[in-house]
C-alpha cells in the first residue's frame, strides 16, 4: 500500500521509525550514506516514470507536436536523453528503474545490483559522474535490510493530487524526506552530525536576514547544502527567479559533499560544489561572492596556520590561533565578498568577546566598518552542541546600500530568549522569532516595507565603533542593549538557571582564551611548564 505525504509530518516519522528498524549493526555514519543514496535513486526513477508518461500521452494526442504513429519515432522519442534533461529529469536505464529493483529485492545479491544501478545512471548521465554512492555490495548492511529499504521506499506517493485529481506543484515530498532524514542521522551522528547539518530555523533566519534574490551565492563549509536548499525556497516564497542566482561552494568531506550534489538535484538545481579543505585549499580562488551564507564548525583547532603563506591575501587583519579558526574562518568570508557583498555565518560566542590574538582581528574588522550586525542566539539550538552561539552580519556595502549610509554603525540584537523548546535539550526558533529578528534588522537597514527603527531595551540597539571601542572593542550584545527593568520577574527557577547556566559558559570560554593567552605570552619569555 503507498505511503501518502501530508504537510505534518507524519510520512517522515513513519519512513524514518521503519528504515532505523532496519539498519541492524551497521554505523549510522554508514547507513547514512547508502540510505540517502537509495532515496535519491528513487527520487532520480519516479521522476523519470513521470516524464516518460507525459512523453507517452503527447505521443498518442494527435495535437501534440510529439504525435507519431512509426513506431521506431516512438521509441526514439522515449529514449532520447534530451527529453529528459530538458524537464530536469535524468534518464534512467532499465536496470536502474525502481521497479527493477523492487522485483530483485530478494535476490541474495542486490547489494551488487544496486552498485550496478548506480554506475549505470552515472553513465547515462555523465553530470552525476562520481558522485552516486556504491559498495553496497560490500557493506556490513544485512541482505535483508537493502530488501527492506528497497520496498519500503517503494511505497511512497512522490506526487500528491489535488481534489481534481492533478499533480500539487508545490509538493516536495522526497524534498522533505530526504531533508527530515539528513535532520535525523545530523541527531544520531553527535558532534559528527555537525559537520553536515544546521537546524532549519538558523538556516532560515540566516537567509531571511540576507534576502538572496540574485546574485552569487556562497557557502564555504556548505555540509549537506541546507544554506542553498533554504535560499531557493525564499525565491519560491518570495515570487523571485531562480535563474538569477548561482551556487557555490566546497565541502571537505566526500560523503557530505554527494549529499550536498543529491539535495540540490532533488530540487531541480545545479551549483559549483566543490570538494577540498576551504582553508588549506581554496578551490574558489577569484570568486567575489554577493552572499555568503554558512555554518562553519565551532572553535576548531588544528584548522591548517602552519600551512598558510604568510602573504596569503586573505588574512590582511591577522593570523588566527592555530587552536582556534574562528577568525580565519571570518576573514576567509570577507575575503570572498563582493565590494558590496554581504555574509552571514553562526559563530561561537568567544568570537564575540575572545582577547588578542582574536580580538586584535576583531578590532581591525570593526575599525574596517564590516560588521554590520550582531545576534545573540539561545542555547540549545543545535544536535551537536550546547554552547551559546550567535550570528555575525559582515557588509562591504554599509555606506553603498540601496536603502540607507549605515557608515560607523552595528546593530545589536539579544535573542537569547527567544525560543521554543521541543524537549529537555533542544530549542528552536518559531516563525514568529525569525520574523522578529528579520523585521527589526530590516527597520535597521531602511528598506522600503519596514517599520522605521528605534532601540527596544533588552532586544536591540545600534551602536557607534565609538561606542564599540568604549567596549575595548567588544561585541557582546548584552552589552548594547541592556536590560528590561522587569526582565525576568517570575522567571521559572528552570529556565533561570538555563538562562544563567548559558551565560556562565561564555564567560568561562573567555576565561580560557585569556588563560591561554596567557599561557603563550609565559612561553615565549621561556617559562614552559606553565
Amino acid at each position: 500500500m503507498a505511503i501518502a505525504g501530508n504537510s505534518n509530518g507524519e510520512l517522515e516519522k513513519k519512513l524514518w521509525e521503519t528504515a532505523t528498524k532496519l539498519r541492524g549493526p551497521v554505523d549510522p555514519s554508514e547507513y547514512k550514506d547508502y540510505t540517502l543514496g537509495l532515496l535519491f535513486l528513487k527520487n532520480m526513477s519516479d521522476s523519470f516514470e513521470e516524464r516518460r508518461a507525459e512523453l507517452e500521452r503527447k505521443i498518442d494526442d494527435p495535437d501534440s507536436r510529439y504525435y507519431t504513429e512509426d513506431e521506431k519515432e516512438r521509441e526514439y522519442i522515449l529514449k532520447d536523453n534530451d527529453e529528459y534533461t530538458r524537464e530536469n529529469v535524468f534518464y534512467i536505464p532499465e536496470e536502474a528503474r525502481w521497479n527493477h529493483l523492487v522485483n530483485n529485492a530478494t535476490d541474495p545479491q542486490i547489494g551488487q545490483k544496486i552498485d550496478e544501478a548506480m554506475r549505470a545512471v552515472e553513465e547515462e548521465n555523465p553530470r552525476l559522474k562520481g558522485m552516486l554512492p556504491k559498495g553496497y555490495s560490500r557493506s556490513t548492511l544485512p541482505h535483508d535490510s537493502l530488501e527492506g529499504l528497497i520496498n519500503l521506499f517503494a511505497d511512497i506517493e512522490m506526487s500528491q493530487k489535488d481534489e481534481n485529481g492533478d499533480k500539487k506543484q508545490d509538493e516536495d515530498i522526497f524534498g522533505r524526506v530526504y531533508e527530515f532524514f539528513i535532520k535525523k542521522f545530523a541527531m544520531e551522528g553527535g558532534q559528527k552530525g555537525g559537520e553536515f547539518y544546521t537546524p532549519k530555523s538558523v538556516v532560515e533566519l540566516l537567509v531571511e536576514i540576507l534576502e538572496p534574490y540574485e546574485g552569487r551565492i556562497f557557502d564555504p563549509f556548505c555540509g549537506s547544502g541546507g544554506m542553498f536548499v533554504q535560499s531557493h525556497k525564499f525565491l519560491q516564497n518570495h515570487g523571485g527567479d531562480t535563474d538569477q542566482i548561482s551556487i557555490y561552494g566546497q565541502e571537505i568531506k566526500e560523503s557530505t559533499w554527494r549529499i550536498c550534489k543529491m539535495n540540490l538535484y532533488l530540487r531541480g538545481l545545479d551549483g559549483n560544489i566543490k570538494l577540498g579543505d576551504s582553508i588549506r585549499d581554496d578551490q574558489h580562488k577569484g570568486l567575489d561572492a554577493d552572499y555568503i551564507i554558512t555554518n562553519p564548525p565551532f572553535n576548531m583547532d588544528d584548522w591548517g596556520k602552519n600551512s598558510i603563506a604568510d602573504d596569503d591575501p586573505r588574512f590582511d587583519y591577522g593570523m588566527a590561533p592555530a587552536r582556534n579558526a574562528n577568525f580565519a574562518f571570518i576573514q576567509h568570508m570577507i575575503h570572498h565578498l563582493d565590494e558590496d557583498g554581504m555574509a552571514a555565518t553562526v559563530m561561537a560566542n568567544g568570537s564575540l568577546a575572545n582577547q588578542d590574538p582574536e580580538g586584535e582581528i576583531r578590532k581591525e574588522i570593526i575599525k574596517e566598518d564590516l560588521v554590520d550586525a550582531v545576534i545573540a542566539l539561545p542555547g540549545e539550538l543545535f544536535y551537536t552542541t550546547s554552547i551559546p552561539v550567535c550570528i555575525w552580519i559582515l557588509s562591504k556595502g554599509k555606506k553603498s546600500d540601496e536603502y540607507r549610509d549605515r557608515s560607523g554603525e552595528t546593530l545589536f540584537v539579544d535573542a537569547r530568549d527567544m525560543y521554543e523548546e521541543i524537549d529537555r535539550t533542544l530549542n528552536e526558533l518559531s516563525e514568529d522569532h525569525i520574523s522578529k529578528i528579520t523585521e527589526i534588522v530590516r527597520a535597521y537597514r531602511g528598506e522600503k516595507n519596514a517599520e522605521e527603527y528605534s532601540d527596544e531595551v533588552g532586544f536591540c540597539a545600534v551602536a557607534s565603533r565609538d561606542e564599540i571601542k568604549e567596549q575595548n572593542w567588544v561585541i557582546t550584545p548584552g552589552r548594547y542593549v541592556g536590560i528590561k527593568d522587569e526582565d525576568y520577574e517570575g522567571e521559572p527557577f528552570d529556565k533561570k538557571m538555563s538562562r544563567l547556566t548559558e551565560a556562565l559558559a561564555g564567560q568561562f570560554e573567555e576565561s580560557d582564551s585569556l588563560k591561554e593567552n596567557i599561557r603563550e605570552n609565559l612561553r615565549g619569555l621561556g617559562y614552559d611548564e606553565i
